[in-house]
């Protein structure tokens, strides 16, 4: 025992520093409003080799960086679903293509007039194609939009990334001049992808949701979470013998478990390992910051760190608008994609070992590489307000407009949309965003047969619903000439019902500048969101987050006999008060006051097992149950038959069913007379 005790573990060490200097460093810049990932960032740059060198075991710490990794992808994937993932497949493919090989080609052309001959500018290229899939995508899921056109699009772009790194290495040795039999690996590789898809599908749809129900039976939460890592891990671990990456793998994972009805509870025990390890991954980033070599080339690191800012950006843009998004879509899709990402750095590891790139240029490329994702946090934090101000931009718009044109055919264009709007529709109602609210209010308003007109920006979404007869039509509701193409001055209704709180207000903005009788509705996920938006002009807000809990206790006042009227006008009172009692301190309002004149009541229902001669064999008139046991017969079931009609020759027998209302000490006392002890 004590010579296990003195055993020494380098990597237990520099666990406690990096989470205590972590923990220093976050609680700081917290006070500063800096996001955490820069803390963690900062906190690699002071431990790592290039700062104070307290940490030792570098590899250990990669160990967990990759675990980090791992995990975020998994959760991502059951976030996600197979479903989901088919319906982004051309933003995967064709957003995915224009980006990477955009890049490639931009810096390509960059890196040829600076010197570079053509094998290095391509491998260059392959390096500044690749954003990071971890910084990004936690943002996003952070910030809850991960459902959102932009988020989508975003995440699709990445898997291809993911992809695509996968050939760039094997390309690598080719541009060197030492590859040999390229295609047939290439080959092999696409095998390999497409036996491992074959075997997640499979999974999904089988393996997973079987043994998931298994586990879940034993009511054993150890087994549970351990099934849960090991289809994780296991998954990855294939890919990566596959030779795909393991983030690949660790999605598709999750993909497998979002299949299943078990997935919440998946997510739920694996996030916080899933933060912890991720944190891990953010001071390995920051470990690898030479701050020696960025103190004396700080100029050129700057200009190229703009450059390759602007760039990307405008090319991840550029891909939104191949994929028929509107302006401030694609702008958001551009500022979240503008860095270079992790997978580049184990690519240009590979360059160094052919001699594609010398180790000046491997430390240029690092450091402009980790600067790029310091800026990340920032850049997306502001991307809807520079988007905002992009998409308002006449320049901007015209250019956004003709790049569309080429490559994005309208299901309908807006001329056609305001000829139908001016000509058949009054009265009607405007439905802005078509996601699970959008189409839950037309297929209300169909039912009731009031007109609707749908507005969208999503193209696949527009073509799925037009097929099916929907009125819907391609636009960006912010902008007015798209509201009165929809008819908005003879509308009665506007329902806006999209995840973008920004897009939210300034629709709000643009629907009272044109209209102020119009009645608006406005669907919003948090409560703090409510007030800005009646301050803009929506006449009502309704807030994802209340209303569940609002629908949760009428539920509940209903189990405590509240008659319907006190409920309703309960619940009225607290959306006229923009839900003030759910968000503070509650304060006693003699108009809220419900439950306090009525007693502890519910009901049960029993078997009676045993004869009692005061509540078997006899009418209950005789038996006066109601008076000796403080509850009262509501039904009873007798062969199968149930009866309601409770009167006073109402006779219980041996073997009945009875169902009893009372207070739940009175009724425990009446189940103990007739079961049998």
């Amino acid at each position: 025992m004590i010579l296990a005790a003195s055993v020494d573990i380098p990597i237990l060490s520099d666990i406690v520093i990096i989470l205590g200097l972590s923990i220093f460093v976050i609680l700081l810049f917290r006070k500063l409003k800096i996001p955490p990932i820069i803390g963690f960032l900062i906190t690699g740059i002071i431990a790592g080799p290039y700062g104070f060198q307290l940490i030792d075991a570098t590899e250990g710490v990669k160990v967990f960086a990759e675990i980090g990794v791992i995990l975020l992808l998994f959760i991502i994937g059951i976030e996600f679903s197979i479903k989901s993932l088919i319906s982004i497949k051309k933003a995967v493919f064709l957003g995915g293509s224009v980006q990477v090989i955009g890049t490639i080609l931009l810096v390509s052309l960059i890196a040829l007039n600076t010197g570079f001959d053509l094998n290095a500018a391509i491998f260059l290229g392959f390096l500044f194609s690749l954003s990071s899939t971890a910084i990004v995508l936690k943002l996003i899921q952070d910030k809850g939009e991960t459902t959102t056109p932009h988020g989508k699009t975003i995440l699709a772009i990445l898997i291809f990334q993911d992809i695509i790194v996968v050939p760039m290495m094997l390309f690598t040795p080719l541009l060197a001049g030492q590859g040999e039999n390229i295609w047939t690996e290439i080959l092999m590789m696409l095998l390999k992808a497409a036996l491992l898809i074959a075997f997640v599908l499979v999974s999904a749809r089988y393996i997973v949701p079987w043994l998931f129900y298994q586990i879940a039976k034993t009511k054993s939460k150890e087994l549970f979470i351990l099934v849960i890592v090991l289809i994780c891990f296991s998954i990855a671990w294939l890919s990566s013998s596959l030779g795909l990456s393991l983030a690949l793998g660790a999605f598709l994972a999750g993909l497998i478990v979002s299949e299943s009805e078990y997935s919440h509870q998946a997510a739920s025990n694996i996030l916080p390992f899933h933060e912890l390890f991720t944190s891990f991954f953010f001071v390995s980033i920051g470990m690898l910051l030479d701050i020696f070599f960025v103190a004396d080339h700080f100029l050129i690191i700057l200009g190229l760190m703009v450059a390759t800012m602007v760039a990307k950006t405008i090319i991840a843009t550029f891909s939104g608008a191949v994929l028929g998004y509107p302006g401030r879509t694609s702008y958001r899709i551009g500022f979240s994609l503008f860095q270079v990402g992790e997978f580049a750095f184990i690519l240009s590891t590979v360059g160094i070992t052919y001699g594609l790139i010398s180790d000046l240029t491997y430390q240029y490329f690092l450091s402009v590489s980790l600067f790029t994702m310091g800026f990340t946090p920032y850049i997306i934090s502001i991307s809807p307000k520079l988007a905002d101000f992009l998409s308002s931009n006449k320049l901007a718009t015209t250019i956004g407009s003709h790049t569309q044109k080429m490559f994005f055919s309208f299901p309908e264009n807006v001329e056609e949309s305001e000829e139908l709007a001016d000509e058949e529709l009054e009265n009607h109602i405007i439905i802005i965003g078509f996601g699970l609210n959008g189409q839950n209010v037309a297929k209300a308003a169909k039912s009731a047969g009031i007109p609707y007109v749908i507005c969208e920006m999503n193209p696949d979404t527009i073509k799925k619903y037009k097929a099916l007869g929907e009125p819907i039509h391609f636009g960006d509701a912010i902008q007015a000439e798209v509201l009165k193409s929809l008819g908005v001055h003879k509308a009665k209704v506007v329902v806006i019902a999209i995840s973008d709180p920004l897009a939210t207000k300034r629709i709000v903005t643009q629907i009272r500048v044109i209209s102020n009788t119009i009645h608006v509705i406005v669907r919003t996920r948090f409560i703090t969101e409510t007030e800005e938006n009646l301050r803009l002009g929506a006449d009502e807000v309704i807030p994802e987050e209340f209303e569940t809990s609002v629908e949760i206790f009428t539920r509940v006042l209903n189990q405590y006999f509240i008659p319907q009227k006190r409920i309703k006008e309960f619940v009225r009172n607290i959306r006229a008060d923009n839900y003030e009692m759910l968000r503070g301190v509650i304060k006693r309002n003699p108009m809220m006051k419900l439950t306090e004149e009525f007693p502890n009541l519910t009901t049960a229902c029993y078997e009676i097992e045993r004869e009692n001669s005061q509540i078997t064999g006899k009418p209950i008139a005789e038996t006066n149950i109601r008076h000796n046991f403080g509850v009262t017969v509501i039904g009873i079931k007798r062969d199968g038959e149930l009866n309601t009609q409770i009167g006073p020759e109402t006779t219980p027998i041996l073997g009945d069913v009875i169902f009893v209302f009372g207070k739940p000490e009175d009724l425990e006392h009446f189940y103990e007379k007739i079961s049998i002890q």
